[in-house]
């Protein structure tokens, strides 16, 4: 699996971080770290946004097409709303691909093959050009909803690319993957019985260090026991140990 696209990516997103208008210079002993968020089911969506209002804290969050607890899609107009709120709020946003497109497999015919877990995990095929319609999709629904656009910056599902979807990612306005740190990943899509929230935590605070970028889901439907209430204590813990949030950007081309 490949979580990052390019060598000296911590260096790289020291330069392209954006602090909060009007905000002082924060004291950060123990460096930065980014939370990310994919869209997932959404179930939790409103109450995560909740907790990052309340603890004052922006986030960065990837957005693909997925079917969501309501019966709709994350991408629907259904959800401008919440899009919006996160919007005015100032947190930042990248591409997740719109059909969530999983397991990249380069064909010797020049196209990429992939799944397509949200719809009944069919194979599609994709040249260049329709590589970067998927991805033109998520922008357009969310210029629609929130009339801004995403940053140049996108995550594979799963943090699976390969050589050619990242070279077309970028000639289409994405030149930078995010994928995420190892001890960033918190685990609220695995299993609760073998991996119970006071665990997940534990870890996370054990091995979380400056740079670090976190990834958490709006909702994971495979698991029976949420790990979204993990998220508050997981930020002031961070930050009593002297770590700072922030987002994450890089430019279109």
């Amino acid at each position: 699996m490949r979580r990052w696209a390019r060598a000296g990516f911590f260096l790289a997103i020291t330069a392209l971080l954006f602090p909060l208008p009007g905000a002082a210079a924060p004291t950060c002993p123990s460096g930065t770290v980014y939370l990310t968020f994919d869209t997932g089911t959404m179930r939790y969506a409103e109450w995560i946004a909740d907790t990052l209002d309340r603890e004052k804290v922006r986030a960065t969050f990837f957005l693909a097409n997925e079917p969501t607890f309501r019966g709709d899609y994350s991408l629907d107009p259904s959800w401008a709303p919440y899009w919006k709120r996160l919007v005015r709020t100032g947190h930042a946003f990248g591409n997740h691909t719109w059909s969530h497109l999983y397991r990249p497999r380069e064909r010797a015919d020049g196209r990429v093959e992939v799944t397509d877990l949200n719809r009944g995990s069919r194979q599609i095929v994709f040249d260049q050009a329709g590589f970067c319609r998927e991805l033109k999709r998520v922008d357009e629904a969310f210029h629609r909803d929130t009339g801004q656009r995403l940053s140049g910056m996108w995550r594979a599902p799963g943090g699976r690319t390969t050589d050619r979807t990242l070279r077309w990612a970028a000639s289409c306005g994405y030149p930078l993957h995010v994928g995420w740190s190892d001890a960033g990943f918190v685990g609220d899509e695995l299993p609760s019985d073998r991996h119970p929230n006071p665990m997940l935590l534990e870890r996370a605070l054990k091995n979380i260090r400056g740079g670090d970028v976190i990834l958490f889901h709006l909702g994971i439907q495979s698991r029976a026991d949420p790990a979204q209430p993990l998220l508050a204590p997981l930020i002031r813990s961070l930050r009593e140990r002297g770590f700072c949030f922030a987002t994450l950007d890089a430019p279109r081309r």
